[in-house]
C-alpha cells in the first residue's frame, strides 16, 4: 500500500463514522436514547474541534498533500469530488438539523 492510500483509506472510515454519528444523532433522540445522541453531539462537536485548529482542514488532508500534487477536492478521500467539494455545508446543515431534532425531543421529555 502507497503512502496516500494508507491516507485516504482511514480517513474515509473516519469520515463515515462521523457522518453515522450524524445521522445517528435524530435516530437516538427520536428512540428516546437522549444519551446517545449527546455522545453522537460530542463526537461530532470534538471533530468541529480540531477541524477549528486546523484551519477548518482535517489534519488528514495535510499529512496527504505530502504525499502527491494531486489537489483535487477529493485527493485525499475516497469519496466523489462533489461531495467532497460540498462535504461541510451537507454535513453541518445535516448535525444543525439533527441537533434540533435532539432539542425538540429533549425538550419534549
Amino acid at each position: 500500500m502507497d503512502r496516500l492510500t494508507a491516507i485516504k483509506l482511514p480517513h474515509t472510515i473516519v469520515w463515515a463514522f462521523m457522518v453515522a454519528c450524524i445521522v445517528g444523532v435524530p435516530i437516538a433522540a427520536v428512540r428516546g436514547r437522549l444519551d446517545w445522541a449527546l455522545a453522537f453531539t460530542a463526537i461530532v462537536a470534538l471533530e468541529c474541534l480540531v477541524l477549528a485548529l486546523n484551519r477548518w482542514r482535517c489534519p488528514m488532508t495535510d499529512w496527504a498533500l505530502r504525499y502527491t500534487e494531486q489537489r483535487g477536492d477529493n485527493f485525499d478521500i475516497y469519496l466523489p469530488n462533489w461531495l467532497a467539494r460540498h462535504n461541510k455545508r451537507i454535513f453541518g446543515a445535516l448535525f444543525v438539523g439533527a441537533e434540533l431534532v435532539m432539542l425538540w425531543r429533549w425538550l419534549a421529555a
